[in-house]
């Protein structure tokens, strides 16, 4: 009967203390669990500052390109004027300004002209002109100048507006007048609009109170 003994060969063997310490000090083949965290984190903070970067600029770009957010550049009275045969804006009815979403209106319609100054309210009583941020304060529809009564009438819920952007009290729920863009008016006449700086409206009128304009026609649009 023979002494000797076989030895399955893939019985596991105990790994010696050398071993043990080779194996800790080897670089790890392909991508630990640590390294795979770790580039994982920095993707997601990468994608996080590149989606903030793309929001800057896209916020930063009308004031870059002279449109809505910056500076807008209107004209004169006379360019006005000319713009808008459509609409006797020289009588006070407003005119619209895509670029600026903004509604310009001559102030006193009795002088035909844009005074130079400053108006960081956007009152513009001094540069006898106004501009209003298009947005019906209620819910941000686009109230519409009506050429009938030359007020201007918000199509969603009815709130309606002298012409130079003063809330009626008894018409609608809008809770205050139209908003309005600081302006300059500079030394040739040329009115600019910075909507940036946005006033919010005075408080609704009263019919037949003063500061507000009767409509020219006791019918309107809507």
């Amino acid at each position: 009967m023979s002494n000797y003994q076989v030895e399955p060969a893939d019985r596991p063997q105990a790994l010696t203390k050398e071993t043990l310490k080779a194996m800790r000090h080897e670089q790890v083949r392909g991508m630990s669990r640590r390294r795979l965290i770790r580039t994982s984190l920095a993707a997601g903070i990468g994608l996080w500052l590149l989606e903030v970067s793309a929001g800057t600029i896209g916020f930063l770009w009308p004031n870059l390109a002279g449109g809505f957010g910056g500076k807008v550049r209107i004209g004169t009275f006379t360019d006005v004027k000319n713009a808008n045969t459509d609409i006797p804006f020289g009588d006070g009815f407003p005119a619209y300004y895509q670029d600026a979403r903004a509604f310009v209106v001559l102030i006193d319609p009795s002088r035909q002209e844009f005074l130079p100054g400053t108006d960081a309210t956007g009152d513009g009583t001094a540069e006898n002109v106004r501009g209003l941020y298009q947005r019906c304060p209620h819910l941000g529809c686009k109230p519409n100048p009506c050429i009938k009564n030359f007020w201007l009438e918000c199509p969603c819920h009815g709130s309606r507006y002298d012409r130079l952007g003063t809330k009626v009290k008894e018409l609608g729920p809008a809770p205050r007048s139209m908003d309005r863009f600081s302006l300059t008016v500079d030394a040739g006449g040329v009115l600019t609009l910075d909507t940036s700086r946005i006033t919010l409206g005075p408080l609704p009128v009263s019919l037949g109170q003063p500061g507000l304009e009767p409509p020219k026609s006791p019918t309107g649009c809507i």
